[in-house]
This record gives C-alpha cells, sequence and structure tokens, in this order.
C-alpha cells in the first residue's frame, strides 16, 4: 500500500535510511499520538488487532499499544547500550521531530511518572506532541525528504529511550483498576481545556499486553494471572478466557425508551404528543416516550427541532440542552466500541478467541522464563507453571471433539457461548503456538548461540518405549534415528536434537565424520551454531542430557 512504498529522492532515487532512523520513525509516529495515564491515540481509522473494537477509532485509545510500544523501546535500548558514545546520522526532518518530542518529554518527566496528571496536563501534552508530529507528517506529505542529514549523539538517543520508557511505564500502571487488572482500552473526551478518561470494561487482550510489555515483576504478573482465574473473564465450561464479560443485552422492546426523569422535566415533550406531533417523540401505547426512530444520531435531533413551528421555540430554547442530554443518555454512541459490546457470536460478548488465548499462553511462557532466569522462588514458579499448563489445556488440541465442537487438531476463529468452535481458517494463532511450542522445548538463541534450557518441558514427553524418529536432513534425504526409553526428539534447522534423561548434565555434538565433541553445559559455541544456521551439513545430530 501507499504506507510502505520507497520514498525517492528529487533525482528519482530511493532515499535511504539507517537501522536507527528507520526505528526511531516507528517510535516518534507513536509517542507523537501519545496521551498521557491512558494509552496511544487511535486517531487513524484502523483498527487494532482487535478489529471486534474497531468503533473505538477517534476517541478511543489503546493501552494494548503503549504495552508493546513499552517492550520495543526496552528492546531498543538494550540494542543500542553496546554501541558506545559515537553519534549516527538522521534526516535533517525526522531530527527535528525527535528534538521537539523529546523537548516536551523531558519538560514534563516529572509529571508523567509521578501521579495520574490532571486533565487540563493532559491536553497540553497530547497537543504538543500531536503538533511536532504534525509538522513532520505535513512536511513529508508536502515536500518529501531533503537528503540532508543531521547528527544525534547514542548518549542523547539512549536518554530519549529511558524517558520514554519511564513515561510509559508510569501510564501503564496508571492503568491498572482496582480488581487487580489492566485497562485494554480507553475513551477521551476532548474538550476546551482539557482530556478526559472514560475507562471500559475489562478485556482479555490487556491481561495479555501487559504480561507481553515486560513492565510488570513476577509477583505482578502472577496477580493478573490469579485475577483472571477469579474475574468474569475465565469461561468455566471451556476452562479457558474469554475476550470481554459477557452480558445481558437490553431487549429491543427495552431500547430508545426516554428515562422518566427527563420526561418530567420537560415541557416541550409533552407539548408535542398533546399535539400529536411525532417529528421529534412518540409515545407508545404503554406511556413510554421514545425519540423518533429515524434518528442516527444528536445532530438528526437538532435538525428536527429546528425545523418545529415557531410555536414551539420558547420551550425549544429553554429545554434544547435538555433534550440533547436525554438523547446521548439514551443511545450512549461514545460507549460504543463495536461488536465486542453488541453481537453474540463473531468474537463478541461470551466469545473465546484462540488467537488471543495463544498469545496469552506465550506471554505467559515469557513471565516463567523470566521468573526461572531471575531466581524466583520455585513456589512463585510453580504457580506460573499451573496457570501456563492451564491456559494451554484450554486450547482445542486439548480438548475432546464433543467440547470443542470440531475435530480438535482443525483451525477455527473463535468459540460462541452455547457453541462449539465457530469460522474455520487459519488464523495468526499458529505463530504463537509455534512459539510457545519452542518455548516448551527450551531453544534459545543468544549473542548468536543456540543454548537448550527446557524449564516448561514435563517429563511425560519424553518416551515410555523406545520409537522410531524420521525426519528429512540438510540435504533432503529421508533419516530415521532410533530413539531410546527417557528420550524425545525434534529437528532444529533440520538438524535432530535429542533429549535424554540422565544421571548427569551434558551436550555431546556428533558431526557427519563419526566424531563426537563433549561441551560444557546446554549451550553450543558459535561455531557450531553457526553451522546450524547455515545448514552446512557438518553436524549430524546434536544430543542434550538433562539430570533427572
Amino acid at each position: 500500500g501507499a504506507d510502505g512504498r520507497l520514498m525517492l529522492t528529487t533525482r528519482g532515487d530511493v532515499y535511504q535510511v539507517s537501522f536507527i532512523e528507520k526505528i526511531l520513525v516507528t517510535l516518534l509516529a507513536k509517542i507523537g499520538n501519545f496521551v498521557p495515564d491512558t494509552g496511544i491515540w487511535m486517531n487513524t481509522q484502523r483498527p487494532e488487532w482487535n478489529d471486534a473494537n474497531n468503533a473505538l477509532v477517534g476517541t478511543g485509545v489503546s493501552v494494548v499499544t503503549l504495552c508493546y510500544l513499552h517492550r520495543f523501546l526496552k528492546q531498543v535500548t538494550a540494542l543500542l547500550c553496546d554501541m558506545g558514545n559515537g553519534a549516527v546520522n538522521l534526516s535533517v526532518e525526522v531530527k527535528a521531530l525527535f528534538d521537539a518530542v523529546f523537548e516536551v518529554l523531558e519538560q514534563y518527566t516529572e509529571q508523567l511518572t509521578a501521579a495520574p496528571v490532571s486533565d487540563s496536563m493532559r491536553k497540553t501534552i497530547m497537543d504538543r506532541l500531536g503538533a511536532a508530529a504534525e509538522q513532520y507528517r505535513n512536511g513529508i506529505y508536502a515536500h518529501g525528504f531533503s537528503g540532508e542529514k543531521a547528527e544525534i549523539s547514542l548518549p542523547s538517543l539512549r536518554a530519549f529511550l529511558i524517558t520514554a520508557t519511564d513515561i510509559s511505564a508510569a501510564s501503564i500502571r496508571h492503568n491498572k483498576g482496582n480488581n487487580g487488572l489492566f485497562h485494554a482500552y480507553n475513551r477521551i473526551a476532548v474538550g476546551d481545556t482539557g482530556v478526559g478518561i472514560r475507562r471500559l470494561y475489562e478485556m482479555l487482550e490487556g491481561q495479555v499486553a501487559v504480561l507481553s510489555s515486560g513492565y510488570l515483576e513476577t509477583k505482578e504478573s502472577l496477580g493478573v494471572l490469579d485475577a483472571m482465574k477469579k474475574s468474569a473473564l475465565f469461561r468455566p465450561d471451556q476452562y479457558t478466557y474469554i475476550l470481554y464479560p459477557n452480558k445481558t443485552l437490553p431487549r429491543f422492546t427495552n431500547k430508545n425508551t426516554i428515562p422518566v426523569s427527563f420526561i418530567s422535566q420537560s415541557k416541550l415533550i409533552k407539548a408535542l404528543v398533546n399535539d400529536d406531533n411525532k417529528t421529534v417523540v412518540e409515545q407508545d401505547i404503554n406511556g413510554e416516550y421514545h425519540f423518533n426512530g429515524d434518528f442516527h444520531n444528536v445532530d438528526d435531533l437538532k435538525v428536527a427541532l429546528s425545523n418545529l413551528d415557531s410555536s414551539y421555540s420558547k420551550l425549544i430554547k429553554k429545554e434544547q440542552q435538555l433534550l440533547e442530554s436525554a438523547f446521548e443518555t439514551v443511545f450512549n454512541h461514545k460507549a460504543f466500541t463495536g461488536r465486542s459490546g453488541t453481537f453474540y457470536g463473531y468474537e463478541g460478548l461470551g466469545s473465546i478467541y484462540w488467537h488471543m488465548v495463544s498469545k496469552l499462553l506465550l506471554a505467559v511462557s515469557e513471565v516463567t522464563q523470566k521468573a526461572y532466569n531471575e531466581g524466583e522462588s520455585q513456589d512463585v514458579i510453580g504457580k506460573l507453571f499451573d496457570h501456563y499448563f492451564e491456559i494451554n489445556a484450554g486450547l482445542g488440541l486439548n480438548k475432546s471433539p464433543e467440547l470443542y465442537g470440531a475435530f480438535p487438531v482443525d483451525a477455527y476463529s473463535h468459540t460462541p457461548a452455547g457453541k462449539g468452535v465457530q469460522q474455520p481458517g487459519m488464523t495468526g494463532q499458529v505463530k504463537e503456538d509455534v512459539l510457545s511450542r519452542i518455548a516448551e522445548i527450551g531453544v534459545e538463541v543468544k549473542e548468536g548461540c543456540i543454548a537448550f534450557r527446557p524449564i516448561l518441558l514435563r517429563n511425560s514427553e519424553y518416551l515410555k518405549t523406545p520409537k522410531d524418529f524420521n525426519y528429512v536432513a540438510v540435504d533432503d534425504s529421508n533419516q530415521l534415528i532410533k530413539l531410546n526409553e527417557g528420550e524425545l526428539a525434534f529437528t532444529y534447522c533440520q538438524i535432530p536434537v535429542i533429549y535424554s534423561q540422565s544421571s548427569e548434565d551434558a551436550l555431546a555434538i556428533k558431526t557427519r565424520t563419526g566424531e563426537v565433541v563433549q561441551l560444557e553445559g546446554h549451550q553450543l559455541n558459535q561455531q557450531f551454531s553457526s553451522s546450524i544456521f547455515s545448514r552446512m551439513g557438518d553436524i549430524e545430530a546434536v544430543h542434550v542430557y538433562f539430570k533427572k
């Protein structure tokens, strides 16, 4: 699409920039839409991951995006930590945007990292960040890039990243609800003097995002998981989590009914009914009052009032604000999120969306690995294990066809309340499931070296009886390995890796020449790792031994 096109210079050449500039533009685009304590403003008519909330666009603000921005900031900071104190070149336009955004963040760091900001302060910061991004955007759209470069020091860039990380962390913290769960999206009410926040109901997506963000300490993550299990997001019949709490929607006959409190205050409504004028309101046979069914929004109400006979003008002048308030109260359009709050199927109320459950599984695997790496207590790690395997057990692969509603390994989108799975077809769920499985078997790559740390692998996965393992080797030949009791195998870059339960920890590499190389620990060196990544064919198998 147009937003992914190659940018050209005035000479018609492709405009080229550094990796750092590309990363920085990505960050600045999000931070330019940052609304303090609220999230990233969704103002471009593009839905978030969950397009069942697509009606949030305009006044919707995403805590989910803020959480992933926080994670991204931390990863970029780590990436730049070893680059020294030199400088890099940026396009002068990007450098100007960077300076403007950094100036705002620096000026308000103290307020943004302390208590929640006021509505007026929120508007001030939001306006200044938005103006900086708008100036950059309009300049690029009108004139493109000049091709001129400016230097930015790496210490300055790191300082910006650290400041932005601290600010995003504070806003995430301020989105924790009293129930121990985090908001996923908010709505903003933009006024002349401030920007207010309207909180929405809890959503599974928000919990997955905050667990993935890297913001929470391990015990805080465990607290979120415990709160989820006790919340309305947990669906016991499928032993898994729904996207948002279920609720009973009002029947059609209960909609568009003006509350008695407004009727009692309005002489205009009574006058119109007495005159049998149905332009604005109508009274039904039960004595209840309803707005004209042709009205789409409050603007239609305003037009209808302006077209009334002049005999009503005094009452209209006195009560117009009352009627507009009644209209907004009855329909509450500002609270409309999309089908997430109005449908029961298609990822609506009471629905399990299996892709999001798999995203939750992956997030919990990361949290568990982090806890293990940081030496958390066995009690905490054990509880995280329990959550991980309970979530895993809730996935379709582990269900009976009767409970799942289809053949368990078939891909389906979602499961509405009271039905089996719906909408067959492959979704992004497969990506998270593959990543979670890699986490279970414990394959990691650090600084170019392959390591094996299967902390999530259950003993039940090791073979109870000998079995043949068939695989396709690097040279595309079909190969067979005879596995013994207490072993399991998988391939990595087409190289078989055999896990064995043993009396000692060890690692052995068998080469094509028949040589067996013993290594300490459970990590390959860069030479062997590079050979595997390159599929050079000089490694026949990797054998990893784990102490029982």
